[in-house]
């Protein structure tokens, strides 16, 4: 009876708010993780985490599955987002630490779900950074053909089960970001700003000369697939919107974080939400919706059709080259981020949690992520890990919105820089528009998702539980229960 109720204690203790605040304070000043993040910088982040995955490509496999209306699927997605986006504000600002959604569950839910979201994190992460990388090589071999006339085989850079075997330029791009993360969190947040800028400007010129070629009749009709179609597009493109929850894992790395994370937040949505609307609206005007499948690099090609030059596709596939290694460069960041506080608390080997003494970052598990992501890129089809990439993201936002819930309950008085308006309507419907996306994904991806959860819990049951700081009998501070319901 008593190995029974030490297990269900094992499952279900929680890790108080205070004893998180302590661990980031402990190691800002014993060599850990150093506090260099300002708002612009974090906001860029957040962009650049976002813009990239979503419009430079996503638009050829969603377009096909609503047509015109895939401008819709962008607003589900974007409201969803948008909800949720407050839900990470507050939780933000009253747990301002590394981890995000796993921070957040393992304060408000007990260890067990925070491992659980934790692994659905590093899936988030790590499929979506393969995703990304895989759809370097195609705008690269639009720019270098454009620019050179040269043109890398398929065979090599096109995404597997796309005509490619083995995508090269993904992997060798994910293994330069890695590099750069090595060299320092202020460092990579500099490079990212510099090049979510460019983007930016890039797709204000897509917009612009884009707006020029609209004509009404490609928008009709506007929803050949119906809402079914919306709803499944909304699905595969919901994946773009990652960027929220990366700038959450920056939580020990940010100057004024219970101020600074809720602002970048939803500075970082307004932006990515007007330019991914304004872009989707533009494409599927300039181009009738029957041309996007199958269509490499479709933002350049439109924008070369519409002027009849080649000098707009070839500033538009540079911006794309560009933006892609920022999206990379920070998914990369997030994953490695989450896996230092999973190593901190135990729940996963503390090489994850060894930081670098000169540069203060987590070189070793860079370099792991590095290579997991790698290996992905290289080898996995481009389908497959968008749909992962929703499906992670998907529950880690739904246990956020229900951690707000559970905290306003558990700690009323906790110390918060922002809280959602419209509680507890807000969360809920985040919760309810999460669900109804979920359920537009493939029987597929639900089994490679349970495979995935099957390997979080054989972690969990032989290693995690035994090696967690939060032991039974422990007196250290950092251990005490934690709020209870």
């Amino acid at each position: 009876m008593t190995t029974d109720v030490t297990f269900r204690h094992q499952l279900l203790r929680r890790k108080p708010v205070n004893a998180f605040l302590a661990d980031a304070d402990a190691s800002a000043h014993g060599g850990g993780l150093r506090r260099t993040v300002g708002t612009f910088q974090l906001t860029m982040i957040g962009i650049g985490a976002t813009i990239g995955t979503g419009i430079f490509f996503a638009l050829d496999a969603a377009v096909p599955e609503a047509g015109p209306a895939v401008v819709l699927s962008f607003v589900i997605g974007a409201v969803t987002a948008a909800l949720t986006a407050l839900c990470y504000a507050e939780l933000a600002s009253a747990v301002p630490v590394s981890g995000s959604s796993y921070s957040y569950a393992y304060a408000t839910l007990g260890e067990f779900a925070a491992c659980a979201v934790g692994w659905c994190l590093l899936l988030e992460y790590a499929v979506s950074g393969a995703a990304i990388a895989v759809s370097w090589g195609q705008y690269l071999n639009d720019l270098t053909e454009r620019l050179f006339g040269f043109h890398m085989p398929d065979a090599i850079s096109a995404p597997p089960g796309a005509g490619g075997y083995l995508n090269l330029p993904g992997a060798v791009l994910v293994l330069m970001c890695c590099l750069l993360l090595v060299r320092g969190a202020k460092e990579s947040a500099v490079v990212n700003t510099v090049m979510v800028l460019l983007k930016l400007g890039v797709l204000a010129l897509f917009v612009v000369v884009g707006a020029t070629g609209f004509h009404a009749g490609n928008l009709h009709p506007f929803a050949p697939m119906g809402m079914a179609g919306v709803g499944a597009a909304a699905s595969t493109v919901f994946f773009s919107f990652i960027g929220l929850d990366a700038v959450s894992t920056a939580g020990e790395e940010v100057r004024n974080p219970r101020r600074t994370l809720p602002l970048a937040i939803i500075c970082a949505l307004v932006v990515v939400t007007t330019v991914y609307v304004l872009v989707a609206l533009v494409g599927v005007g300039a181009q009738p919706w029957t041309s996007f499948k199958g269509q490499e690099a479709g933002l350049s090609v439109i924008l070369s059709d519409v002027t009849g030059a080649g000098w707009p596709g070839v500033l538009l596939s540079a911006g794309a080259v560009l933006s892609i290694v920022s999206v990379t460069l920070v998914v990369l960041y997030g994953q490695t981020r989450i896996l230092y506080s999973m190593g901190r608390d135990g729940i996963l080997p503390s090489a994850f949690h060894r930081v670098d003494a000169r540069t203060g970052t987590p070189v070793l598990g860079t370099v792991i992520v590095g290579s997991f992501v790698a290996v992905l890129a290289a080898v996995v089809p481009l389908d497959v890990l968008a749909d992962l990439t929703s499906m992670g993201t998907l529950v880690a936002f739904a246990v956020v919105s229900i951690g707000v819930m559970i905290l306003r309950r558990t700690a009323p008085g906790l110390e918060r820089g922002f809280k959602v308006p419209g509680y507890p309507v807000v969360p809920v419907l985040s919760v309810a528009f999460c669900g109804y996306l979920l359920y537009g994904l493939p029987l597929a991806t639900y089994v490679m998702f349970g495979v995935w959860l099957v390997m979080a819990l054989a972690v969990y049951f032989f290693y995690s539980r035994h090696h967690s700081r939060l032991q039974p009998g422990d007196t250290d501070e950092a251990t005490e229960p934690a709020l209870t319901l």
